[in-house]
């Protein structure tokens, strides 16, 4: 029996990597998911939306790089399409409505890498 639960607790640990994102602090006072090795950090205020990407610590350039955030507050869908904005931010400016509880959905795509879809809860 310890056998069975150990192999499915390893399992479960090898098909979810974005768990892993819990113990990273955000640096610019969002919400941080990573997939794969790659770090998203979700900022969303009422009047931008910006997601600043990271390797481990080290900034990611976002030249070339496109991305799609679906805002999700009780019955309201909003969208932003969000453009680099130097260094490893990528932005969108408007108004937005945000508050705790808010889900979002980024699909985030880096120059010459799949698209990578991130998930957030604003806290």
């Amino acid at each position: 029996m310890r056998t069975a639960a150990t192999f499915f607790a390893v399992a479960f640990l090898a098909i979810t990597p974005a768990i892993a994102a819990d113990g990273h602090k955000p640096n610019y006072g969002g919400v941080v998911m990573e997939i794969g090795h790659i770090q998203y950090e979700l900022v969303a205020q009422a009047d931008s939306i910006s997601i600043y990407v990271e390797d481990h610590g080290k900034k990611i350039d976002t030249k070339g790089a496109t991305a799609k955030v679906t805002l999700l507050t009780g019955k309201e869908k909003s969208e932003a399409t969000l453009a680099p904005a130097g260094g490893n931010k990528l932005l969108s400016s408007g108004t937005f409505n945000v508050k705790p509880g808010t889900k979002a959905v980024a699909v985030v795509t880096l120059a010459g890498k799949a698209p990578a879809t991130a998930r957030f809860v604003i806290p």
